[in-house]
């Protein structure tokens, strides 16, 4: 049985034929960072919320997904509470070392087509804001710009979607195209930089993707946490959208 349990922001437990696969962990305490001095609401600090449960429950699995690494979705309280032996599979060579330097001795990058106990992993690429006015900003910061989504396939499984922080773009339609996934987990705070340029999903993504996919079950996460966030629970909720779920944090969501 699928199940997709809510943490908190993009940090969610999914388990899959079996295994329960950690997805981005960020385990921080409440207020620990300052807000991006590149976002709206740079004064918040973030996380704007505790984790719902313990540290030792959230680290308790079987592997760790990085999708990429930014500051709200990896920390150095992952880094001290992960066994350094945990499969861990990142986006690219970069990511490779980052984590291999935290003092992990498990790390793949995760290619087209990677298999986990039976788990078939496809990485998919994602448009971390518009490619164009993001990825130059993201230069000037010293930060990569890519980010990555992830399919789940099983035997036994339905074809699960990870879509990472992205909007809504070409290739996320080739992804939900070529694997026709019939569950799909976006990240839809709609997290802006200034000016005003979202660099994940927002009410109009949440809107396109649940009419596109509409025979999938779509699952908003990334919610209620970053200091740059502008859409919220209840703007999702109020959409009223029949195959959008937007689960609390520690909500469990059984597929």
């Amino acid at each position: 049985n699928m199940i997709i349990h809510q943490i908190r922001n993009a940090t969610i437990i999914v388990t899959y034929n079996g295994k329960k696969i950690l997805i981005d962990p960020w385990l921080m305490p409440k207020n620990h960072m300052k807000g991006f001095e590149v976002g709206v609401n740079s004064h918040i600090r973030q996380p704007r919320v505790e984790l719902p449960i313990s540290i030792e429950e959230i680290v308790n699995v079987d592997a760790v997904i990085l999708t990429h690494f930014h500051p709200d979705h990896f920390d150095e309280f992952a880094v001290n509470a992960l066994d350094k032996n945990i499969p861990f599979f990142v986006q690219s060579e970069y990511d490779l070392a980052i984590i291999k330097n935290f003092g992990f001795n498990n790390v793949q990058v995760l290619t087209g087509l990677t298999e986990f106990f039976g788990i078939i992993l496809h990485k998919t690429d994602c448009q971390h804001g518009k490619r164009e006015l993001i990825e130059p900003l993201c230069k000037k910061m010293n930060i990569p710009y890519e980010a990555m989504g992830v399919i789940f396939q099983a035997a036994n499984e339905k074809t699960l979607y990870i879509s990472g922080d992205t909007i809504w773009c070409n290739e996320v339609i080739h992804t939900l195209e070529t694997y026709q996934p019939e569950v799909i987990v976006v990240n839809a705070c709609g997290a802006t930089v200034l000016p005003h340029e979202k660099i994940i999903m927002d009410v109009e993504d949440i809107k396109t993707i649940s009419k596109y996919a509409n025979k999938a079950v779509i699952i908003a996460s990334h919610m209620d946490t970053v200091s740059h966030l502008t859409v919220t629970r209840q703007d999702i909720i109020n959409l009223r959208l029949e195959n959008v779920i937007i689960p609390k944090d520690n909500e469990q969501i059984q597929l």
